[in-house]
């Protein structure tokens, strides 16, 4: 039997849709159409899909002015409806699509309390879910998502967003270029016409195929950091940041920060106070800034230089005590220009990089595990001077030594609070 969305991501949007038919009319930015002197005529539909981003308020036309052009003049009114565009595909996590639905339709609950008292109105935000062949899609669980309709690069849109996929190789996906350029095409189109793009994870690899991250900063998840990078070496890189925006595209870290990315897009489409309202009756963390507290030392690389493996031997054993490249290089019968050489070509890192990584990875360990206060677990790392842990440790991690502690330790069933059993500062 099919395990099914529907009810949480379909909710009767075409209806929706189509109740508001008139925004076309109604939304549309101070400009001018040349037509005759004295002359009237309905908005064209092209203006008004190309100039949605102006603001809500409705539209009175009146005569032309000396040069036969329409001046339009308008009085401020309900916000006309934004529409939102979800496109799917197999292998999706369905949380990432059925999360930001729900986003969207707690933010239309917070809008219409606001409108108490008046005329019933559309709701705010509307949105279609939509496959490429029109058919419901698998998620990576096994979930089907059944979707509104096919994608279409030329139907209206304020904003359209791209889940990411959950694959095993995210290379190995990208591979299948037939597949997945109308999917490259249609975004490309959409964003030439104006709307907003968005995407959260592994997203962020579908909008840099389609050139449309170049030269501009994204984000993807931690973990996917090092492949984004040289893929799209053209691609401003921010892994620290949970999410980024230029130029009307958003992106966003792993999947749970489709949240905080589909909160963004109802500031962009409704408003902030809105956004805030929605925000605060989901209980989402908007003040996550980063990923890095988050992420773990990479799985090192395979390679045959055994004098690499040998260094990396000796930086795990010696992690407690302080050396410095030339003591390794020494230790090593080589010279530290060959070690830094070698290092990069075999983990494409610096050996002093690695160790600092491999230090703040085993102090996140300690941290989360060993009930050790933050100067013991600095100690253990080989740092004696605990300002300089806690600075390189925030550096790394966008957190404090303690503050990671809190929000990390892995507390055992019946045990106080760790502020309660380690009451001094990080």
């Amino acid at each position: 039997m099919e395990k099914s969305l529907a009810r949480s991501i379909t909710g009767g949007q075409n209806r929706q849709m189509k109740d508001n038919r008139n925004y076309h009319k109604l939304h549309i930015a101070q400009d001018h159409l040349d037509v005759p002197p004295g002359t009237t005529t309905a908005v064209p539909r092209l203006v008004s899909e190309r100039l949605d981003a102006f603001g809500p308020c409705r539209r009175v036309l009146s005569a032309g002015d000396r040069r036969g052009r329409i001046t339009f003049f308008g009085v401020k009114s309900d916000m006309p409806a934004r529409r939102i565009r979800i496109w799917v595909y197999d292998g999706i996590l369905a949380s990432g699509v059925a999360g930001c639905v729900d986003v969207f339709t707690a933010a239309n609950t917070v809008s219409a309390r606001r409108q108490a008292g008046r005329a019933p109105a559309a709701p705010l935000l509307q949105w279609q879910v939509e496959s490429m062949d029109g058919k419901p899609v698998q998620t990576a669980s096994g979930q089907i998502v059944r979707v509104d309709g096919a994608i279409n690069a030329r139907a209206i849109a304020d904003a359209v967003v791209v889940p990411g996929p959950f694959v095993a190789s995210i290379e190995g996906f990208l591979s299948r270029p037939d597949t997945l350029k109308p999917l490259y095409a249609a975004l490309r189109r959409q964003h030439e016409r104006g709307a907003l793009l968005a995407s959260y994870c592994t997203g962020s690899f579908i909008l840099a195929e389609a050139g449309l991250l170049d030269k501009r900063v994204a984000t993807t998840h931690w973990a996917q950091a090092e492949t984004f990078a040289r893929r799209y070496p053209g691609v401003d890189l921010q892994i620290s940041e949970i999410l980024t925006e230029q130029n009307r595209i958003l992106c966003s870290a792993a999947v749970t920060t489709s949240l905080n990315l589909a909160i963004r897009i109802v500031e962009k489409l409704a408003g902030a106070e809105i956004a805030a309202a929605t925000a605060k009756m989901m209980l989402i963390d908007t003040n996550r800034v980063s990923q890095s507290s988050y992420a773990s030392m990479p799985e090192v690389r395979q390679h045959s230089d055994e004098l690499v493996a040998r260094a990396q031997r000796y930086m795990e054993k010696s992690l407690r005590h302080g050396f410095n490249l030339n003591e390794l290089a020494r230790h090593l019968a080589v010279s530290e220009r060959t070690l830094n050489r070698r290092f990069k070509l075999a983990l494409d890192k610096a050996p002093l990089h690695y160790l600092q990584s491999l230090r703040v990875d085993v102090a996140k360990q300690l941290l989360e595990s060993s009930g050790l206060k933050v100067d013991a677990v600095g100690d253990r790392v080989g740092y004696r001077d605990l300002s300089t842990f806690r600075r390189l440790f925030k550096r790394e991690t966008g957190l404090s030594p303690r503050d990671y502690q809190r929000r990390f330790v892995r507390r055992r069933p019946g045990r106080t609070a760790l502020a309660d059993t380690h009451p001094s500062p990080a």
